[in-house]
């Protein structure tokens, strides 16, 4: 009951969700106050996806059903397990087990993969371009990310298990503290940005080339469903990189207040990128990704070698 409860409600779906709700209307607020609007209410994001929920779903002629209906639940499974390996090691480092950030990182790619697979699976041109160009982006984004990620386990005496990265910090300080951990944690905002699926790197649904790419052919709860796991991404992945460079969080005094500031600053930073970059093509994602981002995630690596 306990572990169903914990993947469920806290700190789990329901959790992860709502907290993901924030963010989303976080980073449409500030993209509205940069563009000098108002922005939405507070409650916008639970008012979308409750009218998606509501709506009739149309099932592309042709498409393979099970694949087209299972791909967003693939996604959210992801997601939802990602976050509550996450918040568990937060809330009880002593729940970590070894190679648990291995798992983490495997998990992170299946929200992806389940937007390849939607899209090919709805036999329409336009969203399996989208999917082709997703493909590209996950490969071009797994690099430097995971050169990124290799930092924290370097300075961490090698070790593969968040728990013990935490440990390490609180013990040596934050590890964005260090030169390596800074380049590092530079190269990994911008591989975030890739996964996020955020300006610069949307060319995968691109609304306004490929009238929603991916999502073409979704409509209803399917199409919730997706919407949903990027919401809950905008979360799960900024909260990674807090555990991972940033000392994790704290439940306590002031503590509560800089763990808050330090998820919101780096949410802010993410839709700042987002705003005040236009839309690359593929070609020149894939070469920016796996150039210069590569290049300091790999510069990174040889710093935390060398004990910087």
């Amino acid at each position: 009951m306990n572990a169903l409860f914990s993947y469920l409600v806290f700190p789990g779906f329901l959790f992860t969700a709502g907290i993901g709700c924030v963010a989303s209307w976080l980073d449409r607020k500030v993209t509205a106050r940069v563009q000098w609007r108002v922005g939405p209410p507070f409650f916008q994001p639970v008012f979308d996806l409750a009218k998606l929920m509501v709506k009739e779903t149309v099932i592309p002629r042709g498409c393979v059903r099970t694949l087209f209906l299972g791909a967003p639940l693939f996604g959210l499974a992801a997601v939802t397990l990602v976050s509550t390996l996450i918040w568990k090691i937060l809330l009880n480092p002593e729940t970590a087990f070894a190679g648990d950030l291995i798992v983490i990182l495997y998990l992170l790619m299946i929200p992806g993969l389940s937007v390849i697979i939607g899209g090919f699976s709805s036999r329409n041109p336009i969203a399996s371009l989208g999917a082709s160009r997703e493909m590209k982006l996950m490969l071009a984004d797994e690099l430097p990310f995971i050169l990124a990620v290799s930092v924290p386990i370097i300075q961490a005496k090698g070790s593969i298990s968040l728990g013990f990265i935490l440990g390490y910090q609180e013990t040596y300080g934050m590890i964005l503290g260090t030169w390596s951990g800074a380049l590092a944690f530079i190269a990994a905002i911008l591989a975030m940005q890739a996964k996020l699926a955020l300006v610069p790197f949307d060319m995968a649904e691109a609304e306004t080339e490929l009238m929603g790419g991916v999502m073409v052919e979704y409509s209803g709860p399917p199409l919730a469903v997706f919407k949903l796991t990027r919401i809950m991404m905008l979360f799960t992945l900024p909260m990674l990189l807090v555990a991972l460079f940033m000392g994790g969080v704290r439940f306590s005094g002031f503590g509560i207040l800089w763990s808050v500031l330090k998820f919101a600053l780096l949410l802010v930073l993410v839709t700042l990128i987002r705003n005040t970059n236009p839309r690359l093509r593929i070609d020149q994602a894939v070469r920016f990704l796996w150039g210069p981002v590569a290049g300091i995630a790999a510069v990174a690596v040889v710093l935390a070698i060398l004990g910087l």
